[in-house]
């Protein structure tokens, strides 16, 4: 039996020829959470997913790219928290790719804002 390339592919209904890593059924799921979303179609799923993933793809090059495991061929949290953080196109990330810090040095931050509050 011969299948023609716009067949659905039968787990997720995006034709065969539209070929993408991440999961379209868990991009479905998310899109649906939003409660503006009622319908979703199958043209605007792929291109969810596809700029998802060209997303994740930028991200993950410029975080190489200006990171610190460029030596040793490695991408760390660490070089994405980095990357969030200097880069104006990333920066709405920071929230949720804050830089790791020790508890010692967060308690020490939060005592000397509470001190500085306390001055004014």
């Amino acid at each position: 039996m011969k299948m023609s390339a716009n067949t659905a592919d039968q787990d997720n209904n995006v034709p065969a020829n539209k070929n993408v890593s991440l999961p379209v059924s868990r991009v479905r799921l998310i899109m649906k959470s939003s409660p503006d979303v009622s319908n979703i179609n199958q043209d605007a799923l792929f291109l969810t997913t596809r700029a998802t993933e060209l997303f994740v793809q930028f991200l993950a090059v410029s975080s190489f790219n200006n990171g610190a495991g460029k030596q040793s061929n490695t991408l760390a949290y660490s070089d994405l928290a980095s990357t969030a953080e200097e880069t104006d196109t990333f920066h709405f990330l920071t929230d949720i790719l804050p830089k790791k810090i020790l508890a010692g040095d967060y308690l020490k931050s939060l005592e000397q804002m509470q001190d500085d509050e306390a001055d004014n």
